[in-house]
């Protein structure tokens, strides 16, 4: 680390990739810069060679970005993930990956600057922090929203509840509403184990932003939450009476009132 980061830069354009080279070479954080105009190149000098960090393009021909970071996660000492890319929608199956963070073309050099800061406390903190048995990542704990050019990161402890939307998600926050390309299904896979319940085939929901059930005139059930109402379908209903008198019988044992 002392030398600088050793940084892979791939891209199967010359003009970009070039760029991305002079950028790189530029910034005092990065020691030496190689470049690889496409995927099976980039894999192969990365099976003989090692670099701190790879900054991939996604829209390749042949393997295409995504499916070669997936391919670099199984290596013994897999290099940290920086894409660049001139597509938005991307990015959350990025992050899911695994990468670091999510430059979008043309890349400004303060932009790029960002990114190797945080590859450089990536680095900094493994090498500070002796080796322990893999465990399952704490997936998606904020989600990047792209609107207008800018990355904004909703983490979950912000979302009340989600409703599927097509082919979309919408986070529902106190402070608003947030569309995301993602289905219900696979959120729910990743929030489940943070608190999430699913309570309608369009909706899921955090327990800890419940504060009463309610019943309308028709007698359909309804969680009422700060962001508003979800419907509660009959078939979830069980299951989530049930999981909230769990949760408040764990919040009740870790915060025991006291007795006199």
């Amino acid at each position: 680390m002392s030398e600088g980061l050793r940084a892979l830069a791939v891209d199967d354009l010359a003009p970009a990739l070039d760029e991305l080279c002079r950028l790189l070479r530029e910034a005092p954080e990065v020691g030496e810069v190689v470049a690889a105009s496409d995927s099976l190149s980039a894999l192969r000098t990365l099976q003989s060679d090692r670099f701190d960090v790879v900054f991939l393009d996604i829209a390749m021909p042949g393997l295409d970005g995504m499916e070669l970071a997936s391919l670099l996660a199984k290596l013994s000492e897999p290099p940290v993930i920086v894409f660049v890319t001139a597509y938005e929608q991307h990015a959350v199956r990025a992050y899911d990956i695994g990468a670091v963070d999510y430059l979008l073309k043309p890349v400004r050099a303060e932009r790029l600057s960002a990114a190797l800061d945080r590859v450089t406390r990536l680095l900094s903190a493994e090498d500070a922090v002796p080796p322990v048995p893999a465990q399952q990542p704490d997936a998606m704990v904020a989600l990047p929203v792209e609107t207008a050019g800018r990355t904004r990161y909703v983490r979950r402890s912000e979302v009340l509840f989600v409703e599927a939307h097509g082919d979309y998600v919408r986070l529902n926050t106190r402070n608003g509403v947030h569309v995301v390309r993602m289905p219900l299904s696979r959120l729910e896979e990743y929030w489940e184990s943070a608190g999430f319940v699913r309570v309608h085939r369009s909706f899921l929901l955090s327990l800890a932003a419940v504060r009463e059930l309610r019943s309308d005139s028709a007698g359909a059930l309804n969680a009422h939450t700060e962001a508003g109402d979800v419907p509660v379908s009959r078939r979830h209903a069980r299951e989530l009476r049930e999981r909230l008198l769990e949760s408040a019988r764990n919040a009740e044992l870790a915060n025991p009132r006291g007795r006199g």
